[in-house]
């Protein structure tokens, strides 16, 4: 868990050919279906159905093997070693895209739009095997960073094929260059997909279900045993409503409501992608490089707020009632406030979306993952007809298009009220992550030494009543704390304790009952293979100094014999939540944005681990920085 920067990933075999062929792939979709869009709007008297109909059954023809191959595409991605069926695929690719061209040659839109719904089959195909083959090629420390880059990949992937097939197709024989590019980039795919290292079979003896509604069925029922894997994956599913509708509605808003022509369209899905971009690239250097799930709702009320910001935003339009070019539309009044509405849409899109598939690819079993990304795919199909469908309905029953907006933002709000009363754990990691990058800085040093799996105990050292959340601010998996109970009740703090599962505890003479509670629950946390964390000293410090350990810890361990971790907070004493001068948060915070450490050892073995020993390791960790 060394620090890191995430575009190290690029130097790495495991990393850049995947990317470049995922890239590669999305750029190539984007151009073929933007340049057919393109020729049915401006072709559509050569036809016998009107243009809008194609337009809008090409989208259903691209969506539809959502719905019937992504049952089938997960599943062969969990029997089948990965980079092969990538490749695979990205032939496919070549074959679809030769068809393609025979389609433009003949001029035929029915046959190119079968052609659509074959590239569509395509992508489905590889869904899966885009997001299940990167936890098996990243450290778990880059997953975050890894999917940031991938997203980032895809909407400016999605934006630079949406651009260059409107400008090919726009050129003399425009068919004939669209041809040659979509056949040169399946080429380029096919090439960088050889070299994407193998990434084994998760699953060789499953027995494929070709069934594609009952395994769909299969799939929903796994995903729902893991509560927060399946509230994640309809966050996500929310996510693409959300953008669909946006997205949709840009060319008619720009014109309509922003006075704008093409150019000005171009410009907002840049600076749309562009914010997405920036705010997939953030989430690694804002999580601390692990999965941190408190940025899932940072970003669902940065969509809300600029969301009904847009809504209420308006431009001057030209006098001539002409269109703005996009020069003309960056010097308009108001507009900047539209561009940068949509800019932090997009950054707080980012922020929303890269954790939760961290957050999928992490908490779902491995023998499983790429079949929950396929039902995850599935149910994006269904909120993006939906998004469509709702649309229709609300524009038809009179709404504006910025009310239309204004609708999807209040929604967004509701929707994500809802997700966090289901999960609160969204909310209190959200509610840790503010609190501690408001109130500190923190180096953090040797948490590669905290087990990835397995049970573990943390002991530290308490110095505050913050430090429960400052430990689970730093270290990637989910942490259950041993508390005295009456810090435990601290209005405000209670939720964030209680939702992670805190345990408190007290004194024998002070509450029997809580205390036999607390062993019972200590036992059958270690027992699940989870980490638990202790602070040995009994209480907070009063002067700031070490207090000796309490013999729990053996009894803890002849029990349930675990390793140990001593871990030292460095920097707390003197702190608001410390009781350096007085009580503990009785003094107006002095120290703002404090420069703080957790200095993790190497873990003890169980055996013969005594309160002693623990105490030593931990003071030697902590030195002389209280």
């Amino acid at each position: 868990m060394a620090e890191h920067s995430q575009f190290g990933l690029f130097r790495e075999r495991r990393f850049a050919p995947y990317f470049f062929t995922q890239f590669l792939g999305a750029f190539n979709d984007n151009v073929y279906k933007n340049a057919l869009i393109i020729l049915i709007a401006f072709q559509a008297s050569t036809a016998t159905v009107s243009s809008d109909t194609l337009i809008n059954l090409s989208a259903a023809l691209f969506i539809l093997p959502f719905f019937i191959f992504s049952a089938t595409a997960g599943q062969l991605a969990d029997k089948y070693e990965k980079s092969r069926l990538i490749r695979f695929t990205k032939l496919l690719e070549i074959v679809i895209m030769g068809l393609a061209a025979l389609g433009f040659y003949l001029n035929n839109f029915y046959f190119l739009m079968v052609v659509l719904f074959l590239m569509g089959s395509q992508s489905t195909l590889f869904g899966p095997l885009k997001y299940g083959i990167l936890p098996q090629h990243l450290q778990a420390d880059e997953l975050v960073g890894g999917n940031g880059l991938v997203e980032m990949g895809t909407f400016l992937a999605i934006l630079l094929g949406t651009v260059a097939g409107g400008v090919l197709v726009g050129l003399e024989q425009g068919t004939l260059w669209v041809s040659i590019a979509i056949l040169t980039i399946a080429v380029l795919g096919y090439f960088t997909s050889r070299a994407i290292p193998v990434a084994p079979a998760v699953d060789p003896n499953l027995k494929i279900n070709w069934n594609s509604f009952s395994e769909i069925w299969s799939i929903v029922k796994f995903t729902h045993k893991n509560y927060v894997v399946f509230q994640s994956v309809l966050a996500i599913s929310w996510f693409w409503f959300f953008g669909a509708t946006y997205l949709s509605q840009f060319p008619n808003y720009t014109q309509f409501y922003l006075g704008g022509n093409e150019q000005v369209v171009t410009l907002l899905l840049t600076l749309f992608s562009f914010g997405v971009g920036m705010g997939s690239l953030l989430c690694e250097r804002l999580s601390g490089h692990k999965v941190e799930i408190g940025l899932v709702p940072f970003g669902s009320i940065g969509l809300t707020l600029f969301s009904l910001d847009l809504s209420f935003a308006q431009v001057t339009l030209p006098t001539d009632g002409s269109l703005w070019g996009a020069l003309g539309f960056w010097a308009a009044s108001g507009s900047w406030r539209v561009m940068i509405d949509i800019v932090l849409i997009g950054l707080f899109g980012g922020f929303f979306i890269v954790p939760l598939y961290a957050l999928v690819q992490q908490r779902t079993e491995a023998s499983h993952l790429s079949r929950v990304i396929a039902g995850n795919n599935i149910l994006n199909a269904l909120f993006m007809v939906f998004s469509a469908l709702l649309a229709i309905v609300l524009l038809g029953a009179g709404l504006t298009i910025p009310q239309l907006f204004l609708v999807t933002a209040l929604m967004n709000a509701a929707v994500a009220i809802y997700i966090y009363s289901l999960v609160p754990e969204f909310l209190m990691r959200f509610l840790t992550w503010i609190l501690i990058h408001t109130l500190y800085r923190i180096d953090k040093e040797g948490l590669e030494h905290i087990p990835e799996q397995g049970a573990a105990i943390l002991a530290c050292n308490h110095v505050s009543f913050f430090d429960p959340l400052v430990i689970s601010g730093c270290i990637r998996r989910p942490v259950r704390f041993v508390m005295y109970y009456k810090i435990y009740q601290i209005p405000g703090l209670n939720f964030i304790f209680r939702t992670a599962g805190a345990i408190p505890i007290a004194g024998a003479k002070e509450n029997p009952e809580i205390l036999a509670a607390a062993w019972r629950r200590i036992d059958e946390t270690l027992r699940a293979g989870e980490l638990l964390c202790i602070f040995p000293e009994g209480g907070i410090t009063r002067d700031g100094e070490l207090q000796t350990f309490r013999p729990g810890i053996e009894r803890a361990l002849k029990e349930t014999p675990v390793p140990v971790v001593p871990m030292a907070l460095r920097g707390m004493w003197g702190t608001f939540f410390s009781r350096h001068g007085g009580a503990a948060m009785s003094r107006f915070p002095h120290r703002l944005w404090s420069k703080i450490a957790l200095k993790v050892g190497e873990p003890l073995p169980p055996a013969a681990v005594t309160a002693a020993q623990v105490q030593q390791a931990v003071l030697a960790l902590r030195g002389d920085w209280r």
